[in-house]
């Protein structure tokens, strides 16, 4: 058997898995949900690092089933917007932001969100004010917790503080942004398996197709309860489309 055939394989399990996440029902039709996305979640962009380009993938069939617009610029080794590599970043992110046209733009907290408290306040305002200069909602969502290493250890107590921090700039956007908490998905701390399948990385960092899958769910169902005319596709839409099989999940 063939490590992409197993991997769809444990995708037929995870179909039970997120819609008992979720509530819905399984015994759904499995082509996918037509759905308004209406004129409040036209288009999402999706802004991370490497965790965040691993979800995009299953985040972006998921859109699609939906019909509703998703782009990822999640960046490999970067895609922050406070701490190192983030200079670079914001030289091309507004245009980027702008040009998508996007009615929300998700940030991941990423695994490079490093500063003092007051950095981490003036990204995080910057972001905002770049994405409603766009014209666009900004939504913060809570990174996956990891299991550091030596080159993450000396930066925990920033990567602990920047939820914080976006919420403290959520609540003074007088609605302009929100924060997510995903911890709902993962827990507090890093979880190699769930429910007997691997849901992280071995690398302690990333997650695999499960995990990933999961969030996307999560997500979805969450951004539904925010713009009414969004109605998320059955994850027997998107689930099994290929997207597992990807170099994200090496790891898995």
């Amino acid at each position: 058997m063939t490590k992409t055939r197993s991997i769809v394989l444990g995708l037929t399990g995870l179909l039970l898995l997120t819609a008992a996440c979720s509530g819905r029902s399984t015994a759904t039709d499995a082509s996918p949900t037509r759905s308004s996305s209406g004129p409040g979640l036209s288009k999402v962009l999706f802004l991370g690092d490497s965790i965040a380009a691993g979800e995009a993938l299953p985040l972006a069939a998921a859109f699609k089933a939906s019909r509703a617009g998703f782009q990822s610029i999640a960046a490999d080794g970067g895609g922050n917007v406070v701490g190192p590599f983030s200079d670079k970043n914001w030289k091309k992110l507004p245009e980027q932001i702008t040009s998508a046209e996007p009615t929300v733009v998700v940030y991941q907290l990423t695994t490079y969100d490093w500063g003092s408290p007051q950095a981490q306040r003036a990204a995080y305002d910057k972001l905002l004010t770049t994405v409603t200069g766009a014209d666009a909602k900004l939504i913060f969502v809570t990174a996956p917790p990891i299991r550091p290493d030596d080159f993450y250890k000396p930066h925990m107590a920033d990567l602990r503080r920047a939820p914080r921090t976006a919420r403290t700039v959520a609540a003074g956007s007088s609605g302009r942004a929100d924060v997510l908490d995903a911890g709902a998905v993962w827990g507090s701390t890093y979880q190699r398996v769930k429910d007997g399948k691997a849901d992280r990385s071995t690398d302690g960092i990333h997650t695999c197709p499960q995990g990933a899958a999961r969030f996307t769910d999560w997500l979805l169902t969450e951004l539904a309860k925010r713009f009414p005319g969004f109605t998320p596709a059955s994850p027997r839409a998107w689930a099994n489309t290929g997207w597992s099989a990807d170099a994200h999940f090496k790891g898995c």
